[in-house]
């Protein structure tokens, strides 16, 4: 179909909502605006504790808000279709009827979230291995993990069932955002965000309901599902200037979302560096996953769009172990009796590891564990008294998270697949120039690099 005149894209990360507004022109859609605000969202779990990983659904449609109000107000009118992306994996749940409320504000009307419960992210980890094992065998591709909607579900109907209770529909937070646009009746999901919760056949398209059903599981909050890029709903009001009618895409994968902003061809892979890392080639047409998982591979298969797959190794540890190790640095200096912005050592940190070229220092930076091998943590090694600089240190750490990832999907494979360039994409790839010299050392191929707003960029150019 022909590509509409305006199209909006939204990305709800795990840090910062983005916004991208793509224009039709000669050659094609071009970004003519973009705008990126921090959500500060992250909230403690009441229920899980240090082990739970939870989010501000409020401050999240927040900070989206803001970013809406911050876009030209004569483009926002010529939008015609919205898409949407956001983290996968992770739930919220709310009340059908009582999931938002429309309200006015300097740039029109909008809807501010009203009984929804707080988004469990994918970095959750209050399922342990242990209950895990206690959980049905899932008849899926996907290997299941903590941090995965279902498995949250059921956390929830041994721990703490009455909370269940209070919710009767359940989403990714780019799903409730789809929802409460088009006030869809019962939730709307693609296969890609589906796949993500664990418990769904990617082949037949359906939930394991069966299996879930035996269980006690509450089937009745799982959403419908549908495919990437197709229409969930048309907004039913003037959104922030945006005419009331525009068509709403189905809530899409972030990840995916960033690789389709940027591969064109086959022999390309996708490097992706934002809060977590991934390393992707897409796969010949008409593959299909295996029928079981293999638990112990690194490699796992994301459904894409018109029925492809991509191959990726999607690790735990990306800028998030950067923002660890600034947030150690920071209260190690609170401790001394010292205040410096957290900004500022980032900055600082950074320009320390530029002026070392290399470093002795061997970091090994699964802090978060990774999927495949959840029981193996971080480590250092090869200290030496030469290498205990803030330089080293933090150019020794951005090695490691690159080498890691290499680890998942080493170099020899990427070549037997015919890969012959990187393309590099995500914020904390964006922004950090030593993660991109790293790169640069590993991968023995050309590496071009995309900017920060991929994903958004990735969700309007599937409408």
């Amino acid at each position: 179909r022909p590509a509409p005149a305006c199209v909006l894209g939204i990305d709800l990360g795990t840090t910062s909502v983005k916004a991208a507004l793509l224009m039709g022109a000669e050659r094609g859609q071009v970004v003519a605006e973009s705008c990126s605000r921090e959500t500060q969202a992250n909230t403690a779990s009441l229920e899980a504790g240090p082990q739970g990983m939870e989010q501000n659904v409020w401050r999240i449609v927040r900070a989206l808000n803001e970013c809406l109000a911050a876009l030209p107000q004569q483009q926002l009118q010529k939008v015609s279709h919205i898409g949407i992306s956001g983290q996968m994996h992770g739930i919220v749940f709310w009340k059908r009827d009582k999931g938002c409320k429309w309200t006015e504000c300097g740039t029109g009307p909008t809807f501010e979230p009203q009984e929804v419960s707080h988004l469990i992210t994918w970095q959750d980890s209050r399922c342990s291995p242990t209950f895990l094992s206690s959980l049905p065998l899932p008849q899926s591709h996907i290997s299941l993990a903590t941090g995965f909607g279902c498995a949250t579900v059921y956390w929830y109907l041994k721990k703490s069932p009455d909370f269940l209770k209070s919710y009767d529909a359940a989403g990714t937070i780019h799903d409730y955002v789809v929802a409460m646009l088009c006030d869809l009746k019962k939730p709307l999901m693609s296969i890609q965000n589906a796949a993500s919760w664990g418990y769904f056949n990617s082949r037949s398209k359906s939930w394991n309901t069966d299996i879930l059903k035996k269980s006690g599981f509450p089937v009745h909050l799982l959403p419908e599902v549908g495919d990437p890029g197709s229409i969930a709903g048309r907004t039913i009001c003037a959104w922030h200037g945006i005419p009331k009618g525009a068509e709403v895409g189905i809530a899409l994968g972030d990840f995916q979302c960033s690789v389709y902003s940027c591969l064109t061809e086959r022999t390309d892979a996708v490097l992706n560096i934002s809060t977590s890392a991934q390393l992707t080639i897409s796969v010949p047409s008409g593959f299909q996953p295996p029928e079981t998982p293999d638990p112990s591979s690194a490699v796992t298969y994301f459904p894409y769009f018109n029925g492809d797959y991509l191959a990726v190794a999607a690790s735990l540890n990306g800028g998030n172990v950067l923002a660890t190790f600034v947030d150690m640095v920071a209260q190690w200096t609170e401790e001394l009796g010292l205040q410096v912005q957290e900004s500022a050592i980032y900055t600082k940190i950074i320009k320390a590891a530029l002026a070392q070229n290399d470093s002795k220092l061997s970091v090994h930076p699964t802090i978060f564990g990774e999927r495949h091998i959840p029981e193996q943590l971080a480590s250092v090694t090869n200290i030496a008294v030469s290498d205990l600089s803030l330089g080293h240190v933090t150019r020794a750490l951005c090695r490691g998270i690159v080498e890691n990832l290499c680890s998942m999907l080493p170099v020899q494979r990427l070549m037997e697949m015919g890969v012959r360039r990187i393309l590099g994409s995500g914020s904390a790839l964006a922004r950090n120039e030593v993660l991109r010299q790293e790169v640069e050392r590993i991968f023995p191929f050309p590496v071009v690099y995309g900017k920060d707003v991929d994903a958004a960029v990735g969700a309007a150019m599937v409408m």
